[in-house]
């Protein structure tokens, strides 16, 4: 089974690597992908609470495998973040792993519950996220990244 360990500045330029590769791959994201995930990394990395807010990377021995982030989200919740497993780690349960460990994070800290936006075409993602208790609230038609979407906001009260 993979390790999980708390995210480092050293695995921001791997991220937005992965993140702009594999969702221009999937998705036919542009350019303007990658940036915006360099941007919130590197907010992250100045300005969030230790204390209410955490990223992961998902590792095999020393390849990096996927993140995920809990930040400070609306009201009283947390909010899922940058979510990602490199393709040759989906379908083992990691995937899973990773979410069980935003959650567990999220409950100790006080949130209510945790909230996310995502895209209909993460048909396994957005799967998991049913499984494991988080309600559909929002769907609307976008025009994203270069890209005809349909944002979606799902939610998970404790």
């Amino acid at each position: 089974m993979a390790q999980i360990r708390r995210f480092e500045a050293a695995d921001l330029e791997w991220l937005v690597e992965q993140h702009g590769t594999l969702y221009a791959q999937a998705e036919g994201f542009d350019e303007t992908f990658g940036p915006l995930v360099r941007s919130i990394l590197e907010a992250f990395l100045v300005e969030h609470d230790p204390a209410r807010e955490a990223g992961w990377i998902a590792l095999a021995g020393p390849l990096r495998l996927g993140s995920i982030f809990c930040v400070s989200g609306p009201e009283d919740l947390a909010k899922l973040r940058l979510f990602l497993l490199v393709p040759e780690a989906r379908g083992q349960g990691l995937g899973r792993h990773l979410l069980e460990t935003c959650l567990e994070f999220a409950r100790s800290r006080g949130y209510a519950g945790l909230t996310l936006w995502t895209h209909e075409s993460h048909r396994a993602a957005c799967a998991l996220y049913a499984s494991s208790g988080f309600v559909l609230e929002q769907s609307e038609p976008v025009r994203s990244f270069g890209q005809d979407l349909i944002e979606q906001t799902w939610t998970l009260r404790f």
